[in-house]
């Protein structure tokens, strides 16, 4: 069996949660108590692992918001990496796929060089594109499947002659693409209605589920739904609607305060599907 996702379903049967939280950590976002340090992102993003790893079982580094800063957000990027709990599913949302040569190179970033545990993906440029990720069996390889933004329309859910929605076209595909279990797919929180089907439909690939909180997603719809038989294998990822919360704070110490407090009421939310 693979060991990302045992390691994750470990963790999720253990703490009775599906709780990701996404590190899309902005400086233009992030509280002015930080922003005076001299690493004002990476301590911003120690804060709130250490305000949610009683809740988490995986964080999700979004890696546009620290290329975007160059070599010093790579830096941050590094050492939040070394700073997740060594128990948590460490995901790099990197969104990356190419021609084969080239996507080995991405492989070998994101698994060999940082480690991560899992990374997301895009298929369209078909199977010689994404098998250099599936080569490596005990990571996990989350697949953009339905997305939560609005112009998943455009694509993912246009009709095929053949009959299906070119969503469930990919669904297909992962499956066959799967190896040891290290296959999964991006599900939106936002695209309840579509979740049970799809997870009836693939019930053996690990579901990765944005968009709750500021996207309009349903949290409970969501964890119930994407779950498998065993009550595993779905991870449920929140970024904006915990890492940042309302309120003016006069130190790290009560940030952390209501980081925690927030991750603690999803995580109480979560608790019914166990």
């Amino acid at each position: 069996m693979n060991a990302a996702r045992n390691k994750v379903n470990e963790q999720i049967s253990a703490k009775r949660s599906l709780l990701c939280v996404g590190l899309d950590s902005d400086p233009a976002k992030i509280p002015k108590i930080f922003r005076s340090m001299e690493r004002p992102v990476l301590e911003f993003n120690r804060s709130v692992i250490r305000a949610t790893r009683e809740h988490a079982v995986a964080y999700k580094i979004n890696t546009a918001f620290y290329e975007a800063r160059g070599i010093e957000g790579l830096r941050d990027m590094q050492e939040t990496l070394e700073n997740l709990p060594c128990e948590s599913l460490s995901i790099a949302d990197a969104k990356r796929a190419d021609i084969g040569n080239t996507s080995e190179k991405y492989a070998q970033a994101f698994f060999d060089h940082w480690n991560f545990d899992a990374l997301t993906v895009a298929p369209y440029m078909g199977h010689d594109s994404i098998e250099p990720f599936f080569d490596y069996e005990q990571k996990l390889i989350f697949v953009l499947c339905l997305t939560s933004n609005p112009g998943s329309a455009d694509f993912e859910e246009k009709q095929l002659q053949s009959g299906p929605a070119l969503y469930e076209s990919v669904l297909g595909k992962v499956q066959e693409w799967d190896r040891s279990g290290n296959a999964g797919i991006v599900v939106g929180a936002t695209k309840s209605s579509q979740l049970r089907k799809i997870r009836t439909d693939a019930p053996g690939l690990f579901f990765l589920i944005p968009g709750v909180g500021a996207q309009g997603g349903s949290l409970q719809e969501s964890a119930a739904l994407g779950v498998d038989k065993d009550r595993q294998g779905a991870l449920v990822n929140v970024s904006r609607g915990i890492i940042y919360p309302e309120g003016v704070f006069n130190s790290p110490e009560a940030f952390e305060r209501a980081v925690k407090l927030k991750a603690g009421e999803l995580h109480n939310e979560m608790q019914s599907i166990f």
